[in-house]
């Protein structure tokens, strides 16, 4: 099994910032792309993230410009830094991990638990 233990949640007044961690461990794994997502009260969960292990990212068009994602490759962890944040950035955020096992097979996407960030007007 493999495990995410996300980190860096909280309460902030608008404006303020922001840094999300998490990291996966477990059974050996080739990851192919860590991110973020997050659900919002009464809505779907969206993407707001994500980044390959080459450093390719994909950032939703509501948080470009305000939120950077970043990878540690070494330690297999994922950073949101969340900048000029809004009211409406208010959500549960959960890490993504797609990865593969070390012999090339797909493994399901695992999920962290989610930590939820509360942004104050």
């Amino acid at each position: 099994q493999v495990q995410l233990v996300e980190s860096g949640g909280g309460l902030v007044q608008a404006g303020g910032s922001l840094r999300l961690s998490c990291s996966a461990s477990g059974r050996a794994f080739r990851v192919n792309s860590m991110g973020w997502y997050r659900q919002a009260p009464g809505k779907q969960r969206e993407l707001v993230a994500t980044i390959t292990s080459g450093g390719s990212t994909n950032v939703a068009e509501s948080v470009k410009g305000r939120f950077t994602i970043s990878m540690n490759n070494a330690k297999n962890t994922v950073y949101l830094q969340m900048n000029s944040l809004k009211p409406e950035d208010t959500a549960v955020y959960y890490c993504n991990l797609r990865s593969w096992t070390t012999g090339w097979i797909r493994n399901p996407d695992y999920w962290g638990q989610g930590t939820q960030v509360t942004v104050s007007s």
